[in-house]
């Protein structure tokens, strides 16, 4: 069980009941890609109510007491941590593997002028199946991937920054070239997000869009070989 990101509420509990059987109260993996509300609050009930293995996470440093009640968190339940030290895989099985790809380098401690240029970002690799997820990274982050002959190829792309205007542009899109875009936004939410710009792009390059917002939970299953929603 991989939670990554937790939301801006604890509505991340319903989801984890629906998708876990009752009896399973383990998370193995919980990954904070950045340290934004939007992402961290979940996180710290999550804690609280699941034997939460291991968290991974930049350490980098942002003072907003949502992110110190995460880190008080994990102090006083004594969860085991992993920062991350530039690109590794994380290897859960046979053919089944994490490769967190950005940032380059360790940034513990380290204060950014925005956390979103800091996000963790991540492919899962199962097979012939690729899954690329992005955090609120923008392209500017992205092309940076690029620029170092990293493949961020994949059949589902977790659409940057929920959608924003500054996440994708047609040079990444060409490259990533998903079968399918996730956007994980709220409803009506105060940013306008999606953008209409990502939007045309995303149907511009034939790629199908799926999104929270409008389709609540979304679930995909792999063979290895083809990935279908659920």
């Amino acid at each position: 069980n991989i939670l990554i990101d937790g939301g801006p509420d604890n509505s991340v509990l319903a989801e984890l009941g629906k998708n876990l059987a009752f009896f399973d109260k383990n998370i193995d993996l919980m990954i904070l890609t950045h340290a934004h509300a939007d992402h961290v609050v979940g996180l710290i009930e999550v804690m609280r109510r699941y034997k939460v293995k291991k968290i991974l996470f930049t350490g980098a440093a942002y003072y907003a007491p949502y992110y110190l009640a995460f880190l008080e968190e994990i102090n006083r339940l004594n969860i085991a941590t992993e920062i991350t030290n530039g690109q590794q895989d994380i290897i859960f099985g046979d053919n089944l593997t994490l490769k967190i790809l950005y940032p380059f380098n360790n940034i513990n401690g380290q204060i950014a002028d925005d956390a979103n240029d800091q996000s963790i970002i991540a492919k899962l690799v199962y097979l012939d199946n690729t899954f690329l997820l992005t955090g609120d990274a923008e392209a500017h982050i992205i092309e940076e991937l690029i620029n170092n002959n990293i493949d961020i190829s994949a059949d589902v792309l977790k659409v940057p920054h929920h959608g924003s205007c500054a996440g994708l542009n047609e040079k990444i899109i060409k490259i990533i070239n998903p079968e399918i875009a996730v956007i994980s936004v709220g409803t009506d939410n105060k940013y306008g997000h999606p953008c209409a710009d990502t939007i045309n792009l995303l149907n511009n390059n034939n790629i199908s869009i799926l999104r929270t917002d409008t389709s609540g939970t979304l679930k995909f299953i792999s063979d290895g070989q083809v990935v279908k929603q659920k």
